[in-house]
């Protein structure tokens, strides 16, 4: 089939890899977020899937808003058989569902309809789930509500971060994405109405979200640290200041402390929740970078009746 895909951010590169590498498919076209201001000059840089493109050879169209004329008469022009994204970033219009005969299909890191929105990977740790995956599904103007072609299951470990696990999605849901493709065009896919019971919504992690509350259990505290790691970063308050927590474990053994009550050992710091403690292991305070919590503790001296999230 001719494609035109959709896509912005690094962890979308895997799946228009497995479709450039694909021998039954064209990917005639991309299409991305406009370019972007980064680092410390602020200097507009290209999307991570736009540098992929242009690496090989294949056309790139970076609209304002999908609903641009310009680049919705491109597109026609065009004239992809299928449109796949993957985390494009931008809501799609009706205007341009209608180009493509056989429709824009999502390439969504869950298993569907749980966590339909911006942030699935996340909410999934945070809410502690064991299993997820990743859904390929038929886009229609609803919220990630289009019927199902596949899925992909992966497990989700105790230590994952939403850095860890949305890898490993990419590169599943690559593959899952290049077959549903081939399965469309030999006509062996049919896409299923997803079921009424089992929807919850995944909206976007907000830094009030990653805020960590020590009256919560131990569990509780170290999901949140870990759903928002790498981004936008779980963290506490401490001497008025923003400390991010980057890495955290629960410490099971370490009980009778009083939430956000730290104590500092040799090589180790602890903090009580509402149940027992957790050990900081990587943290970051305001305008620094990462570091070991024990050295940063000895830094700062926590003096007895201290506590974080004050």
């Amino acid at each position: 089939m001719r494609l035109v895909f959709s896509g912005t951010p690094e962890v979308a590169v895997p799946a228009l890899d497995a479709l450039i590498a694909s021998e039954r498919h064209e990917v005639a076209a991309v299409v991305t977020r406009p370019d972007a201001p980064a680092g410390r000059g602020r200097r507009l840089v290209a999307s991570p899937v736009a540098q992929r493109a242009e690496e090989a050879g294949i056309e790139v169209l970076k609209p304002a808003r999908p609903r641009d004329e310009d680049f919705l008469a491109r597109l026609r022009e065009i004239a992809p058989d299928c449109c796949p994204v993957v985390a494009y970033g931008a809501l799609l219009p009706g205007v341009a569902l209608e180009v493509p005969a056989r429709g824009w299909v999502n390439l969504h890191f869950s298993l569907l309809p749980a966590w339909r929105g911006a942030a699935p990977v996340q909410h999934a740790i945070m809410a502690g789930d064991e299993v997820t995956g990743a859904s390929t599904f038929l886009i229609e103007e609803g919220l990630d509500s289009g019927p199902v072609y596949g899925v992909v299951t992966e497990e989700v470990r105790p230590t994952d971060t939403s850095g860890d696990l949305l890898t490993r999605l990419a590169l599943a849901g690559a593959g899952l994405l290049a077959a549903t493709m081939d399965g469309i065009e030999d006509g062996t896919l049919r896409a299923v109405p997803q079921p009424a019971e089992g929807v919850s919504l995944a909206p976007k992690i907000t830094v009030e979200d990653a805020r960590v509350d020590w009256t919560a259990p131990a569990l509780r505290v170290d999901r949140v640290v870990r759903g928002c790691a790498p981004a936008p970063g779980a963290w506490t308050l401490f001497r008025g200041e923003r400390l991010k927590l980057r890495q955290t474990a629960p410490a099971p053994g370490r009980t009778g402390l009083a939430p956000g009550e730290p104590v500092v050992g040799k090589n180790t710091v602890h903090v009580g929740t509402g149940s027992h403690a957790v050990e900081l292991l990587w943290v970051q305070p305001q305008g620094r970078k990462p570091m070991a919590a024990a050295d940063w503790a000895r830094g700062v001296r926590i003096a007895p009746g201290e506590r974080l999230g004050d």
